[in-house]
């Protein structure tokens, strides 16, 4: 795609078994990024790394046809381009053992994390209209709350390493930060 996106024109699914081939047509032969398939937060680093590309593959089309919907896809003229997972944090096997991402508090929320755009559709607002568009997803789900963990890097990052987002994608989408326990790693919750 050579064209600049009209990001009012995005329409977004659930990853649900109807979508898993846009899915993995988004995410390509290699995982998102190194064999990933949005597993690593979910399962806990030994497993994915022992898992990476076909086996992490398999686990989320498992989930997926589970009847889990761990995402959002956005489309742009029925294309995939763009990714947004979340899930309540307690399904985040990460998330209960990291200090720098720790609990704010004992609200219920829904978690963020990861956001993959297409390489070609990068820097055009997709990730802002993906952080929108999940709360309504949540919302749709029983959830009061979503929050997301945004890299603040020192210096412009390749879209690899910033998966789960930006602080100033957040703040455009209306999310205010919650709690900070690093200096660039900053907590951002929006109400739904």
């Amino acid at each position: 795609m050579t064209e600049k996106i009209n990001v009012k024109k995005l329409s977004y699914a659930p990853l649900s078994p109807e979508t898993l081939a846009d899915f993995e047509q988004l995410f390509g032969s290699n995982g998102a990024c190194g064999g990933c398939w949005c597993m690593n937060w979910l399962i806990g680093k030994k497993k994915f790394n022992e898992g990476k590309g076909n086996t992490n593959r398999n686990r989320m089309r498992r989930l997926v046809r589970s009847g889990k919907e761990p995402g959002l896809l956005a489309y742009y003229d029925s294309e995939p381009i763009g990714w947004i997972a979340a899930a309540p944090r307690q399904e985040y096997d990460y998330l209960r053992r990291s200090r720098v991402l720790k609990q704010v508090d004992d609200q219920p929320v829904w978690s963020v994390s990861c956001l993959f755009i297409r390489k070609d559709c990068r820097e055009q607002g997709v990730s802002v209209q993906l952080l929108k568009a999940v709360k309504k997803f949540v919302k749709e789900r029983g959830g009061n709350l979503v929050e997301g963990y945004p890299y603040e890097p020192s210096q412009k990052l390749p879209g690899a390493f910033v998966w789960t987002g930006l602080s100033s994608a957040y703040l455009k989408a209306g999310y205010k930060e919650a709690a900070r326990f690093s200096e660039s790693r900053p907590i951002y919750r929006a109400r739904v």
